[in-house]
């Protein structure tokens, strides 16, 4: 390692600090999830995305058609409910010690209402069939399950957060498990149902697939709640499945910690910060989805699919070569470079597009888009298994460093506070892209009767996935560049936190209440002692 990378003595290192049999020990291919549970992990972590859910937003607006007036009143009122659900639940989740351990009570619990909750969801259209896009009762309808939904869901997100932090104490067996999870759940088909979406919304755009009784709008009412309550049930069992198998391996401190600590775990966490920041920028991209543009402008939902037959024998390359990429670079170079060539690669796409102007430009050409976005995904799935391994051990590193610094692990808190500052710049950014939506004159009934949108209203929802979220997304990076846990602090911190385990769950195995006791004094004293 270069002297330059060696960081300039932390004040919350050991003060003797490990030896190298235990740095070597933090290299170690140790295993301690078996073979069920990563088959699970991986099942699980692809139950994750199987699902409809990026049409979500076309099922509200074109479906089910809650005016967009009264899309933006909910949204502000669901995100501040959802801002105090999140802290209740946090302190909730905090407190929680149980045989089972911190999360997974909730993740099993909560799993058949959440599921049931989603399926409720896709059902809306059925029991306002033929209601006009301003009504009341529909908007409260919506407004009332969003509320419940959001109250289950925040114990399962914060949950589901903070398993896989404590699934196992060793940092290489836990990037293991991610890259695996990433791979396989791709390669098996965790976007199979978008997948089988898109070909079914084009088939019914291009009136291959029509109704026998001519209402397409019907039709697409059996497509979206079709798809999604059959997606939210195989979801949701799969998921059951591995949360009642697994087990929690990183043992929380004996004694919970108070608001203020935890609060205090949040403010002393330079990696938690720096992460928060960087998602607290990303949150102001103002933009729309590319799903909008394929389907109103190109009608070629399948357009993502095609366009990503080429990037998906990259996908497998760019795992083989994770490795390489980990031995040659810092954890903060790989999560910059990789996150500015991904976030930019989209700048060509809309330079091919724009040329010919809003009237008669290629981005209303399937052809000259097809290839423009073919390149593009070849390039982002290449570095796209490299992102999602990178952000999470980023982000279970930060957790880590929590429990280094202060002795005691805050996931519920921790995970809240980041949320919360992402969800109060969704506040703003949501009502925003609605409003330019609507000065853009998009006719949210046009879809389901087979009209067209307005040349510029096309070019809007071309821009609005391409170029526009640009400025936010390329700024959003500029806090990494402070990222302070580098390599030899990385691997002290480790080092240290792999013994203290050991020797807390000796502890606490030998049944000793003065040993036990001490120990939980000591662990809330730990962040004292290092400022």
């Amino acid at each position: 390692m270069d002297e330059a990378q060696k960081p300039a003595g932390n004040k919350a290192q050991s003060l003797s600090g490990p030896d190298q049999k235990q740095i070597d020990y933090v290299y170690e291919n140790r295993r301690y999830v078996g073979r069920r549970e990563t088959v699970g992990y991986v099942i699980w972590d692809m139950a994750q995305s199987y699902n409809i859910n990026n049409y979500g937003g076309r099922f509200i607006t074109s479906i089910l058609q809650v005016d967009m007036t009264y899309q933006q009143i909910i949204n502000f009122f669901s995100t501040i409910w959802d801002i105090i659900n999140d802290i209740f639940t946090a302190a909730i989740i905090e407190k929680t010690r149980t045989r089972w351990g911190k999360f997974k009570p909730y993740l099993v619990v909560l799993m058949g209402p959440g599921t049931l909750g989603n399926c409720i969801f896709w059902l809306l259209p059925f029991f306002f069939i033929g209601s006009d896009p301003k009504s009341l009762s529909k908007a409260a309808a919506f407004f009332a399950l969003g509320f419940l939904r959001d109250f289950e869901g925040t114990f399962r997100g914060i949950s589901r957060g903070g398993l896989l932090a404590t699934i196992t104490p060793h940092p290489v067996d836990r990037t293991r498990l991610i890259t695996q999870a990433n791979f396989w759940s791709g390669f098996l088909g965790e976007k199979l149902p978008e997948q089988l979406m898109t070909v079914f919304i084009d088939l019914i755009d291009n009136r291959v697939w029509k109704a026998k009784d001519g209402n397409i709008s019907g039709l697409f009412t059996r497509l979206f709640s079709g798809m999604g309550i059959a997606t939210a049930i195989v979801s949701g069992t799969a998921s059951f499945w591995f949360c009642f198998i697994t087990r929690e391996r990183v043992m929380q401190s004996i004694q919970a910690p108070t608001i203020r600590q935890s609060i205090k775990s949040i403010t002393n966490n330079r990696p938690i910060l720096l992460l928060t920041l960087s998602k607290i920028i990303n949150s102001l991209s103002i933009g729309g989805a590319k799903e909008d543009y394929f389907i109103d402008v190109l009608h070629f939902a399948s357009m993502t699919m095609v366009a990503g037959i080429p990037g998906a024998f990259m996908h497998p390359i760019g795992y083989a070569l994770i490795p390489w990429f980990r031995k040659r670079w810092s954890t903060m170079f790989l999560y910059i470079g990789n996150y500015l060539v991904s976030t930019m690669s989209i700048l060509p796409v809309f330079l091919v597009g724009a040329i010919g102007g809003a009237k008669n430009g290629l981005y209303k050409r399937k052809i000259p888009m097809l290839i423009a976005y073919a390149l593009q995904e070849m390039l982002f799935m290449l570095l796209y298994g490299l992102g999602e391994v990178i952000e999470n051990d980023i982000q279970n590193e930060a957790m880590d460093y929590c429990e280094w610094r202060n002795g005691y692990r805050t996931e519920a808190m921790t995970s809240v506070a980041r949320g919360l500052a992402i969800k109060l710049g969704g506040i703003l950014t949501g009502t925003i892209n609605l409003q330019i939506k609507k000065w853009a004159r998009y006719d949210q009934t046009t879809y389901v009767r087979g009209l067209e949108q307005s040349d510029k209203t096309k070019f809007y929802l071309f821009a609005a996935c391409t170029v526009m979220p640009l400025i936010a997304q390329a700024a959003s990076i500029t806090p990494m560049f402070f990222y302070n846990l580098k390599e030899k602090e990385r691997e002290n911190m480790y080092a240290e936190l792999l013994d203290r385990r050991q020797k807390a769950a000796n502890t606490v195995t030998g049944g000793d209440l003065e040993a036990i006791e001490r120990l939980a004094k000591e662990q809330m004293e730990i962040g004292d002692r290092r400022g």
